[in-house]
């Protein structure tokens, strides 16, 4: 039985917002005219006196499928987008920003490689045929620095692990959990993770394009210790498989060793949440 049969939504969009008020709205249009898929929409604020919410609470009236859900987890974009996956009611969850910086037309593609078996989907900007206009020089320098050469050396599987426009299975989201309480880093985290758990990841070409209206909220000094954690932990050994089983055996399908103990870098599990602000 199919998503479209039961009436459940084929993709969960995550959007984490802070204070976008009526700049939402264009961003809304544009998710709502490209997604063609049964899907919700799923706008994640902090508080519900953000600006976002009024605008989303209207825009709701004509699109049933919106709604606003009250990150609980603790302020800033990794809590939040941590909670919308949490939330998300399909077997496909797409983080996408607020600011109109990604290409919603490619969030249908991104979900039917998810649904063929991958656990990331990545929207690459540094592929043949991706492109990023706009943004800060360094910032670009150092993400696209880290993408190639985490492809190249450590075959994470995407030449662009550091951006956050991704469709991920939840299944494998809940499997291996998320760490991350801080910046945006979640999206290297769990495509180091699929590496390592030696689990597929898929890529397609995106342009991304810096938002035109607001300021960013991107902290690069006060997250770049987690992004360095991350792209450290991508390089670590995988899991092994053991010998497939044979006869009866069989019936339970190939199984794992236990992880070994983690290398002294490996990312801390559940840290206290950065203070807001």
């Amino acid at each position: 039985m199919t998503a479209a049969t039961t009436g459940q939504p084929r993709v969960s969009i995550v959007i984490p917002a802070y204070e976008e008020g009526d700049g939402i709205v264009p961003v809304l249009d544009r998710l709502v005219e490209a997604v063609t898929l049964p899907c919700e929409f799923l706008v994640v604020v902090d508080t519900p006196q953000d600006s976002t919410v009024a605008v989303v609470e209207k825009y709701r009236v004509g699109e049933p499928r919106l709604r606003w859900v009250l990150n609980t987890y603790g302020r800033g974009p990794a809590n939040a987008i941590r909670f919308g996956i949490d939330a998300a009611s399909s077997e496909v969850a797409v983080v996408t920003m607020s600011d109109g910086s990604d290409d919603p037309q490619q969030i249908d593609e991104l979900t039917r490689l998810v649904e063929r078996g991958v656990v990331v989907a990545a929207a690459s900007r540094y592929m043949p045929g991706g492109q990023q206009v706009g943004g800060p020089l360094l910032k670009s320098v150092m993400s696209r620095a880290a993408g190639r050469s985490l492809y190249h050396l450590a075959h994470v599987g995407t030449r662009d692990s550091t951006n956050s426009f991704k469709a991920y299975s939840t299944e494998f989201v809940r499997e291996v959990g998320i760490s991350s309480r801080s910046g945006f880093e979640i999206g290297i985290e769990l495509t180091a993770k699929a590496r390592r758990h030696r689990r597929p990841v898929a890529e397609i070409p995106t342009i991304w394009l810096d938002r035109s209206l607001g300021a960013s909220n991107f902290q690069l000094r006060k997250w770049l210790p987690e992004y360095l954690r991350w792209y450290r932990y991508a390089f670590g050994a995988r899991q092994r498989p053991t010998r497939q089983p044979t006869g009866p055996e069989a019936q339970a399908g190939p199984r794992f060793v236990p992880r070994p103990p983690a290398p002294a870098d490996h990312p801390p599990t559940d840290p206290a949440p950065p203070p807001s602000g």
